[in-house]
């Protein structure tokens, strides 16, 4: 029995990133074209296709909950449809979060590593969205800071990279406390834990797990005084508020480990 239920988990967990491509490429393919000769004001258009993205990312949520892949807790759920020009920060699990946050919030933007925009299967949607790419350095804050000004809500993984699941503490890239200090913008931070563990840097696609695994996303009241981080030179700032971030985070996830 235990053997013909991992069977039907890794045939329905192929089939929901089947579906998550195929979405991908009607929507590089049709959607989104169809929105660029509709809407020809490009601020106009990248707005509806980040709601478009948003949409379907709900459809596939719902879709690997249909399929019982998963189960998703999220606490305040009302909090992320009123967000406005924030940092969204959060830890990086599993291969979907990027998905969950996005389904949760309607003007999400995010930061998007510069690889991707050679991926077939998704270049045209990042294309589309305007998704801002890590390529170059100056050119991130300014472009974070004009879509925080225009009142998207900026995801970005300060780990860069999916968790190791083995890991003990965090360690993060100081790209997300530059942003934060540069663009002045305030941020909120979030926590996100994947029970049991899957779909990490180092599993394959069909390593699933032996039940149904949650994915619980839920907000970090921590409150940060980033005023003294902006007194500091912007190098020293932003090395201390990322020390600051990973101690919240490592204090937060855990805590419990010996």
């Amino acid at each position: 029995m235990k053997q013909l239920e991992k069977f039907r988990r890794i045939i329905f967990t192929g089939l929901a990133f089947a579906l998550f491509g195929l979405g991908c490429i009607v929507l590089s393919l049709v959607v989104l074209p169809l929105q660029r000769m509709v809407y020809p004001n490009g601020e106009q258009r990248k707005r509806l296709a980040r709601k478009t993205v948003h949409l379907g990312f709900r459809w596939f949520m719902w879709v690997a909950q249909t399929l019982k892949l998963c189960t998703v807790s999220v606490e305040q759920t009302q909090q992320y449809q009123n967000m406005h020009g924030q940092v969204v920060l959060a830890n990086h699990p599993c291969l979907i979060d990027v998905v969950l946050l996005i389904s949760l919030i309607p003007n999400a933007d995010c930061v998007v590593k510069a690889h991707l925009f050679k991926n077939p299967f998704i270049r045209g949607v990042i294309n589309c969205t305007g998704y801002i790419t890590n390529s170059d350095p100056e050119g991130l804050i300014l472009d974070c800071e004009k879509s925080l000004a225009s009142g998207n809500n900026l995801i970005i993984f300060p780990e860069g990279t999916r968790s190791d699941p083995e890991q003990t503490f965090f360690s993060f890239q100081r790209g997300a406390a530059n942003i934060i200090l540069r663009t002045g913008a305030p941020f909120k931070l979030f926590k996100l834990s994947v029970t049991p563990s899957t779909l990490t840097k180092s599993d394959k696609w069909y390593d699933v797990p032996p039940e149904r695994f949650v994915l619980s996303l839920s907000n970090m009241p921590v409150s940060i005084d980033d005023e003294v981080f902006r007194e500091m030179s912007p190098m020293a700032g932003a090395r201390a508020l990322t020390k600051r971030l990973e101690k919240i985070y490592t204090e937060e996830l855990f805590q419990n480990v010996a």
